[in-house]
């Protein structure tokens, strides 16, 4: 196994450990408010502890074909129907058992503050059409922002949905759950969720609900509150319709530690974004410094395509890609 660990740094001290299996982000340190240099992202000390065989797991991840879930593990496209693997009950969840989050990537480049990995996705990898060359670039900029841009082609029709699968506790302690991190999302909507995780292809207001966060708040707020959309996921495991429609000059999000001062504002030229609360987490999986991660120890930011788009054909999230047509997407989080 050809793996790699490089690490980026910026003119601040700011600091990224990425690995090209799975291209994924196993460390990004960030000073608090004392200077103090805390890892913000949930991982493990170890390459071989990234391996499916050892755990199943989308810490840091690349994930790609298709992020997030399609119903029944079926796409259409041009009228016919492709099978994908169901690794989720009856569904495809990122890709499948054998998703992108467990390939070695190629190193096209690196420098002191940019890494370039490549991956080629040959017809027919887990049941989707279409040879996709992929290529993700990670910056690390010197106003404190990890920067990620991902491009593919490909030369038949078919599906692309890609993001990054870190784990952020801005506490920088993930013995400790991200309950009190303070969460603002400018969105007016979101895709409510049926009891499978499949978004029932509505649009929904988030105007009184536990789902509004256009207003800062803790996460912790009102994650325990009796609404139907909270006991379906255990907590938030939801898309959110961004009000920000893809410009990536303004910021989406933005997450805050009371405990560490630590702030990360999160710019996006995709149209929505999942908030994963760690529900499913449960102190099995002993992750780094012999942490054993406990259910809402991390939060995920995913930005994206809304999920099972192929199904829903909402106009606000085409995930189609032809040939002739390069998909193109970027996702920066930026620390204050």
């Amino acid at each position: 196994m050809d793996s790699r660990l490089f690490k980026l740094k910026n003119r601040k001290g700011m600091s990224a450990a990425i690995t090209n299996f799975g291209g994924r982000i196993v460390g990004l340190w960030v000073p608090d408010k004392n200077g103090e240099m805390r890892n913000v992202v949930l991982g493990f000390d170890k390459l071989e502890d990234y391996l499916p065989e050892t755990h199943l797991s989308d810490f840091g991840a690349v994930i790609g074909r298709y992020a997030n879930r399609l119903n029944n593990g079926q796409i259409t496209i041009d009228g016919h129907t492709y099978q994908l693997p169901q690794n989720n009950g009856p569904h495809c969840l990122h890709g499948g058992p054998d998703g992108w989050q467990y390939r070695m990537f190629n190193v096209e480049s690196v420098s002191d503050s940019q890494l370039v990995l490549s991956f080629v996705s040959e017809d027919g990898d887990s049941g989707f059409p279409g040879n996709v060359c992929t290529r993700v670039t990670y910056t690390l900029t010197d106003d404190n922002a990890l920067d990620i841009q991902y491009e593919a082609v490909t030369d038949s029709p078919t599906v692309i949905n890609m993001t990054n699968h870190s784990y952020f506790n801005l506490n920088g302690d993930a013995s400790t759950d991200i309950l009190n991190n303070l969460l603002t999302i400018d969105a007016d909507r979101y895709t409510p969720i049926g009891e499978s995780f499949i978004p029932k292809g509505e649009l929904a207001s988030v105007d009184g609900t536990p789902m509004d966060f256009r207003q800062t708040k803790a996460i912790g707020r009102d994650i325990d509150t009796d609404f139907e959309q909270l006991r379906i996921g255990r907590g938030y495991d939801h898309n959110w319709v961004l009000n920000t429609l893809g410009d990536d000059t303004r910021p989406c999000a933005r997450l805050e530690s009371p405990v560490t001062g630590i702030a990360m504002e999160v710019f996006t030229t995709e149209p929505g974004m999942q908030v994963y609360t760690g529900n499913f987490l449960d102190g099995s999986v002993i992750g780094k410094n012999g942490i054993a991660y406990q259910q809402r120890s991390a939060v995920c930011l995913e930005t994206q395509k809304f999920p099972d788009s192929p199904n829903q054909h909402w106009p606000e999230s085409n995930a189609f890609l032809r040939p002739g047509h390069t998909y193109k997407s970027r996702t920066k989080y930026r620390f204050q």
